[in-house]
């Protein structure tokens, strides 16, 4: 699997709906829902009232990951508000399974979520439980930052796990990714790139969206 998602927080917010429409219109397959409070993450991006008109304009799924403390208080609203999937960090809680339960419960795909300096080896006991898992290149909070190098190392490990243990289990990648490196990282094994401002920046968004899923 070969799939984009373009992060909505790149977005012109100005123009909300015409850039939903871009979107839909072109080869993407998923939205990407940054939602930080501040607190789990320095800096703020948005909430529910976003979620309406994506549920409402949007004809690709939603992709909700939420960089906050405190996500169960927040799943099944989420879930409500129309997500296709939702993930939360791994280092945000004492135990993500009854979360994941919760999601579950909703119908919702799961997916759990590490940033650049948590050992990836921690997510091997969930790999058989969530439907995704979100390898961040970049530490969760702001758009436009580097790609990690090191992360292409993290992915070709859960790949190998996942092949290994014979399991459904996705790979998204989300920070830095661009039509310059999105070949290197679907190499080494991922399925889902993230993709903001190499997206919403671009001259030609649709055209960007379809180089990255050709590389």
């Amino acid at each position: 699997m070969r799939a984009i998602a373009p992060s909505i927080l790149s977005a012109d917010f100005g123009d909300l709906r015409e850039e939903i429409e871009r979107i839909n219109q072109s080869e993407a397959d998923y939205f990407h829902v940054d939602v930080m409070d501040g607190v789990f993450v320095p800096n703020i991006s948005f909430g529910f009232p976003i979620m309406e008109p994506l549920q409402k304009y949007a004809t690709k799924p939603l992709d909700v990951h939420l960089m906050i403390v405190h996500p169960e208080k927040y799943v099944e609203r989420f879930c409500d508000a129309g997500a296709w999937s939702v993930g939360f960090h791994l280092e945000a809680v004492d135990d993500p399974m009854p979360i994941l339960s919760l999601i579950r419960g909703k119908g919702v795909r799961t997916c759990l979520t590490i940033n650049p300096d948590i050992d990836v080896h921690r997510l091997d006991p969930y790999l058989g439980e969530v439907d995704m898992v979100l390898l961040m290149s970049v530490f969760a909070g702001f758009g436009g930052q580097r790609f990690i190098p090191e992360t292409i190392d993290k992915i070709r490990y859960v790949r190998s796990e996942i092949t290994r243990r014979q399991l459904p289990t996705l790979i998204e990648v989300d920070g830095g990714i661009n039509p310059s490196n999105a070949k290197d990282v679907f190499a080494a094994g991922a399925d889902v790139l993230v993709a903001g401002s190499a997206v919403f920046h671009a001259d030609d968004p649709a055209e960007a969206i379809r180089s990255m899923k050709q590389q």
